[in-house]
């Protein structure tokens, strides 16, 4: 019995080439125009500059999940101790904070000066009125806006110009500066490691590392934030309370001091039988007082004891080389993609 499974014909390379040098002209031609469309395009991209920080903060460790959950979270290099505490909030969600516009608007009014110290504006205004585009971009921004109906308003103020503004409600320029901030930096978290990583990409270098480095204080002021809020609570709570009780006790020293003075000389009973009862509701109210300052100072030392400690393992420098575009990479990319399709093309049209 015949078999009738046939083997696939071998490649002829050397056909393959035959037919491509016959139609060189084809790549004489168009890699030329591909060459300079290309150019035009990555020459008018402008150039960015990237840096990032690294910064390891304490974490609470106040609950230990043991046993074999544990252990088998332990085997592909998680620490359940570490990351599921008695934190709503946990690491994992640090790098969420970029997608909230509150924190966003945070940045907004950071002063910024660029690298040859000529600018010196607010970040907002630097993305709104400074940025460089390619050449097209502007006009393709202005159709766009031209058959759009942009709502004004006061960046920082409010659409009224009052101290009233939400950052949830913004116009559409507002809105465009606050994905752009967005887009520009980016937290992340290594579950191996406990390290968070603050990247920053701008266009001019020392804009870049000034955000790194603000972006990092404030993540770790609203850590510090939510790690001692309650601390913090309590400590308004006895301070009052602290206040209250002291009123209280300097009333009724008083009076207690000004009844004694005025019968000094008196031996009746029941004069007496009054300044002691006076003398033990003073006692009763210096025991809260003394008391309730107890409360006081453990609640303050809980914020202590609850503000974590950073520990920067690699500060944010200004960058000296662009990290993109990458020119010469596009444009060897564009001129072999040019070349496989065109050598498709031509092999193609010619079966």
């Amino acid at each position: 019995m015949e078999n009738d499974n046939k083997k696939p014909a071998p490649i002829d390379l050397g056909k393959i080439f035959k037919t491509l040098w016959k139609k060189k002209k084809y790549f004489f031609i168009i890699l030329p125009i591909v060459f300079i469309l290309s150019c035009v395009y990555i020459f008018s991209k402008p150039r960015f500059y990237k840096t990032e920080m690294k910064l390891a903060p304490e974490l609470n460790n106040n609950k230990s999940l043991g046993g074999s959950l544990g252990s088998i979270a332990s085997s592909f290099g998680f620490d359940l101790d570490k990351l599921q505490g008695s934190d709503a909030i946990t690491p994992l969600l640090y790098p969420e904070l970029m997608e909230d516009n509150g924190f966003v608007y945070s940045l907004w009014n950071i002063p910024v000066a660029d690298k040859a110290d000529t600018l010196h504006t607010t970040y907002y205004d630097y993305l709104a009125k400074y940025q460089k585009y390619a050449w097209w971009e502007p006009t393709t921004e202005a159709i766009k806006q031209f058959f759009s109906k942009e709502e004004t308003g006061v960046p920082g103020t409010g659409k009224s110009g009052s101290s009233g503004f939400n950052p949830y409600k913004l116009t559409k320029k507002q809105n465009d500066v606050t994905d752009a901030i967005k887009g520009k930096i980016k937290i992340s978290f290594d579950k191996k490691t406990y390290v968070i990583t603050v990247s920053v990409t701008d266009q001019d270098p020392v804009i870049c590392k000034t955000l790194a480095d603000t972006v990092a204080k404030k993540l770790q002021r609203f850590i510090t934030e939510y790690r001692t809020s309650k601390a913090r609570i309590d400590v308004v709570h006895y301070q009052k309370l602290s206040d209250k009780a002291m009123a209280e006790y300097t009333a009724i020293r008083d009076k207690y001091v000004r009844f004694a003075d005025a019968n000094t000389d008196v031996i009746l009973e029941s004069v007496k039988a009054k300044l002691e009862d006076m003398e033990n509701d003073m006692q009763l109210k210096y025991n809260t007082y003394t008391t309730v300052q107890t409360q006081l100072q453990l609640a303050k030392a809980k914020v202590q004891e609850q503000t974590p400690a950073f520990t920067i393992i690699k500060g944010a420098e200004v960058p000296i080389k662009p990290a993109g575009p990458k020119r010469m990479l596009f444009l060897l990319a564009m001129m072999i993609v040019s070349t496989l399709v065109i050598s498709g093309w031509i092999l193609i049209k010619g079966s």
